[in-house]
């Protein structure tokens, strides 16, 4: 019976091992593997294609904070960064309004998460026909007599990456609405019979019930925000192609490996990035846990 034991532990091992054995190789040769050989393009002038290059240190890294060409992608993700202040704040009024009984709420609920389900690459065609001279922004403007507020929305500089944060604000505030809607249910409802019961208004309770409970969620939605502002890809990129002056940073990173064949210069801008997304993640777990205690 021992032996039985013994051998059923014995493939029992036998068969986890095999199991993890794939997936860990895959992961290592996927993602490990090509995080180490980035690391190691960033510190060269490799263009891609040679099969040699040189060592340049950190040349890469000092460039790409004080060339102005690299540098201003940054400015630019303070759009997005300010529009998601905004999406946090729609989608949490709309949770909180939603969480109570209203009617058509699964109708609205519905209507604010679709975007959220629509592929990328459609959002960005269907704005750049929205944003396009004589198209749907400019016939409803012309429609209630604002005639002169019609602007190049997409060719304007001072407004083109106001049109695009517009853009990710309609995409993303969904998928934020149902995380605050997922944890405002979570809430018990008797604290709210109790608060009704003490006279609280639904004002009151959302002050002195929802957010207290919440409020771990929003710094960690605020947290996702800020590292999303800094990756913004697919909407600018088919609207624009980071033309004139909407050029987000991993366009640039994008545009340099593949268009100007200056592979170790992007590996430079990849890494830079997976800094700034990990100090993020880091001061988040860091307050969070701080408060926590």
């Amino acid at each position: 019976m021992n032996k039985l034991n013994l051998n059923n532990k014995i493939q029992r091992r036998i068969i986890i091992v095999l199991f993890s054995a794939l997936p860990l190789f895959l992961l290592l040769l996927f993602s490990y593997y090509p995080l180490v050989k980035m690391l190691q393009y960033s510190f060269t002038d490799w263009d891609g294609l040679s099969p040699s290059w040189n060592n340049v240190g950190l040349e890469n890294y000092i460039k790409v904070f004080t060339t102005p060409e690299y540098f201003s992608v940054f400015k630019v993700s303070l759009y997005y960064f300010a529009a998601t202040f905004i999406q946090l704040a729609i989608a949490l009024y709309f949770a909180a309004i939603l969480s109570f009984k209203v009617r058509l709420a699964n109708l609205w609920k519905g209507i604010l998460f679709f975007p959220y389900l629509l592929n990328g690459v459609a959002i960005g065609f269907i704005f750049l026909y929205f944003y396009k001279e004589g198209g749907t922004l400019d016939t409803f403007l012309s429609f209630i007599g604002l005639e002169d507020q019609i602007r190049l929305w997409l060719g304007d500089r001072s407004i083109n990456n106001i049109s695009l944060a517009f853009t990710s604000i309609w995409r993303y505030t969904g998928f934020n609405f149902i995380i605050f809607l997922g944890a405002i249910q979570s809430i018990d409802p008797e604290i709210y019979e109790a608060a009704e019961i003490d006279g609280a208004n639904r004002w009151k309770q959302f002050k002195y019930i929802v957010f207290p409970s919440i409020k771990q969620i929003i710094y960690l939605n605020i947290i996702l925000g800020i590292s999303g502002s800094l990756s913004v890809f697919d909407i600018p990129y088919i609207m624009t192609g980071g033309s004139n002056g909407t050029n987000t940073f991993v366009i640039q990173t994008v545009d340099s490996a593949f268009k100007y064949s200056k592979l170790g210069l992007a590996s430079a801008m990849a890494v830079i990035l997976l800094i700034i997304v990990l100090t993020v993640t880091g001061i988040q777990r860091l307050l969070t846990r701080e408060r926590s205690e």
